[in-house]
Parts: C-alpha cells; sequence; structure tokens
C-alpha cells in the first residue's frame, strides 16, 4: 500500500484517475493506449494497472474489464500527481467582480461564496460565517434620534454590526451621547463580554448601563459563534450517476442537513492555520457517512482573530483540481475581506454588515 510507485506507473494511475473523473466508465488498457498515445502496449499497461490493482490505488468491478479508482488510489493522486490547478483567468474576474459587489455587507459573503463555489467546483458547497472564538469590541455610536430615543451600534473586530434602540430616562444632546461613546471606546476597546463585564460596577451612570448591555449583546454573538452552515448545489450533486441509487442519495441528503455533523468535521479536520487546503477522501477512515464522498476544505480570515470555513463536497470521482482551486481562490477572496473588515474602519459602519436590531427599545434611568 505504501509502495513507492515507478514514473510509467504514475503516469498510468494519473491517467486512470483523470479518465474515469471523466466518464464515470471503468478504464481499460487500451483505452489508455488509444486515448492517451502511450509509447507502450496495451499488454504493459494491462500489467501495470493489475500491479496498481495489488497495491491497492485501484480495483477491478466483477462486471468490468476496466479497472477504477480507490480511495487510495484518489489519494495518491490528489497528493502526488495532481499537481498546482487554476481557475481560468475569465472565471476569476468574474467572481473577483461579485465579491466586490457584495464587499460592504458581510450578510452576502457566505451565501453569494457558496453558490459560487458550487457553480465553480460542481459540487455541494459549504460556507460558515466569520467569527473568533470571542466577540471583541472596536467601536461603539449612540446616536440620538427622537426625544430620549438613542440609537446604539456596536461594531465588533472583524466588521460585524449589532444595533438597538434605546429610550433614556431624560433627554441628553448629541454632543453628550458622544462623550459617553468615546469614553467607553477607550476603556473597551480590544476587550471581551466577559471583561467588560467584570468592569461593568466601576464606571459610572450611564456608562457602566450602556457597558452592561454591550456585554450582554457581546455574548449573544459569543453563543451564535457555531453559527449557521450557508450551502449550495446539493440538487445538482444527486444528480451524478453515483447518487442515483436511493440509498446513497439518502445517504447524502442526511449528511448536508446535519449540520452539526459537519461543523464537527469542519473543527476536527481543519487546524486553525488559515489557508491551508484539505481533502477528505472516502471519509478518511474516520467518518463513515462521507464513505461515498470527498470534501475539500480550507479556512479563510485572519488568524487568531476572526476565521471561518468553507468548503466543497462531492462524490469521490471528483474533479480535484478544479475544486481545490476553487475553493483556494474563493477563500483568498474571503480572506481579503474580513482583513478589509479588520484593519480600515467601515465610512457607514451602522447601516451595513450583520446587524440586530430590538425595536422594543430598552430603557435606561442612568
Amino acid at each position: 500500500m505504501n509502495q513507492e510507485l515507478t514514473p510509467r506507473q504514475q503516469t498510468i494511475l494519473g491517467l486512470t484517475v483523470r479518465e474515469y473523473v471523466k466518464t464515470a466508465s471503468p478504464v481499460s488498457s487500451r483505452a489508455l493506449v488509444e486515448r492517451y498515445e502511450l509509447p507502450v502496449s496495451s499488454a504493459t499497461v494491462r500489467s501495470e494497472l493489475a500491479y496498481l490493482e495489488e497495491t491497492g490505488h485501484l480495483t477491478h468491478p466483477h462486471t468490468s474489464a476496466g479497472r477504477v479508482p480507490t480511495h487510495e488510489g484518489y489519494r495518491y493522486f490528489v497528493e502526488r500527481l495532481l499537481g498546482e490547478v487554476e481557475l481560468p483567468l475569465r472565471e476569476r474576474l468574474t467572481i473577483v467582480h461579485q465579491f466586490h459587489q457584495a464587499r460592504q455587507n458581510l450578510e452576502q459573503w457566505m451565501p453569494l461564496a457558496a453558490s459560487t463555489l458550487a457553480r465553480t467546483a460542481r459540487g455541494a458547497a459549504l460556507v460558515t460565517a466569520p467569527h473568533s472564538r470571542r466577540a471583541q469590541y472596536k467601536h461603539l455610536q449612540l446616536i440620538s434620534t427622537q426625544g430620549t430615543g438613542v440609537l446604539l451600534v456596536l461594531v465588533l473586530h472583524g466588521g460585524m454590526v449589532r444595533q438597538r434602540m434605546l429610550t433614556l430616562a431624560d433627554p441628553m444632546t448629541q454632543d453628550e451621547l458622544t462623550e459617553t461613546s468615546n469614553r467607553l471606546n477607550r476603556v473597551c476597546f480590544g476587550l471581551t463580554a466577559e471583561d467588560i463585564g467584570a468592569d461593568v460596577d466601576a464606571l459610572p451612570g450611564l456608562d457602566g448601563e450602556i457597558a452592561g448591555l454591550v456585554a450582554d449583546m457581546m455574548r449573544q454573538v459569543d453563543a451564535r459563534a457555531s453559527g449557521v452552515i450557508y450551502s449550495d448545489g446539493l440538487s445538482e450533486m444527486l444528480q451524478q450517476p453515483e447518487f442515483s441509487e436511493g440509498e446513497k442519495a439518502h445517504e447524502l441528503v442526511q449528511v448536508m442537513e446535519e449540520r452539526s455533523f459537519l461543523r464537527r468535521v469542519i473543527e476536527e479536520a481543519l487546524s486553525p492555520e488559515v489557508g491551508h487546503v484539505r481533502v477528505l477522501v472516502g471519509g478518511e477512515g474516520q467518518w463513515e457517512q462521507l464513505r461515498t464522498c470527498s470534501l475539500v476544505l480550507t479556512r479563510y480570515g485572519v488568524a487568531d482573530f476572526s476565521t471561518g470555513a468553507l468548503g466543497v463536497v462531492g462524490p469521490t470521482r471528483m474533479f480535484y483540481g478544479r475544486a481545490i482551486s476553487a475553493v483556494r481562490f474563493v477563500a483568498e477572496l474571503l480572506s481579503d475581506l474580513v482583513h478589509e473588515a479588520y484593519v480600515e474602519e467601515p465610512s457607514h459602519e451602522y447601516s451595513s454588515g450583520e446587524t440586530e436590531s430590538d425595536s422594543r427599545g430598552d430603557r435606561y434611568d442612568g
């Protein structure tokens, strides 16, 4: 299983994988010789195919004279034979343009990334929203609306925005509200909900009331850290010949709908490192539910600050080069967006990003 293959065996294995991915039909020695003009006889290729079957890289369906790749064969192909693959320039420019149009609205990033990946990689796509292990305070604005009404706008590191309407006991001028928010910005910058909650009692009057509310809002964000998984492309996946059988199709649907399982796979399969692409073939012997699938996963964002994950699910007979290049390219675009949201102050923070409003308001007597 771990024996080193000769250059000729590597060539024949690579061509067998590519041909099977393309045709979904077992590959014969004659087909390889004729279609790829190999400088050896069919008998020689047949001998090498038999050896690759012995080593566990290929298997021999009982009804066919051809071979198909095994999980081990696909892994060898991805790790040793695939090489670097890049999406065509026209596709990359189209994707960049789409993300440029959505760059001001975080809520659009994930569904756009999922639909783009599904279309480009020709599989089912998964995307999670970027989040920190703990939300960190970046900026607060208190905006006078009418009478005693105040709009609280909380901006967290990573570009996430939360809003809430407050009703004060007594009216305050915008200058007074700005002074309050400036004091809190100096005290709370970079802190977590736990840090702010510990300091609430030391803050006077309205400052302490607002800080307590901010800490509660940030705890809600922390509670949602595992978040929603955005997906796209399942219906197209079910049209693949591998899933023509009802049982296999049912298993795939179950996998895609079981969000807690997908989150566990993502967390266990990916390290905190951003940009490293991980390919899982047939569940890697660890996840039985994925035995008919391959996953191409990576993490995007700003390491040690705010990250998410994205990937493509497909049959093991996947166009791995295209899937890997699509996942890597979309992850780079999302990383740029997260970095931009982190290092730059949005010009209209309270009108963009992921927001939360409470029309009932909260009353403060401080």
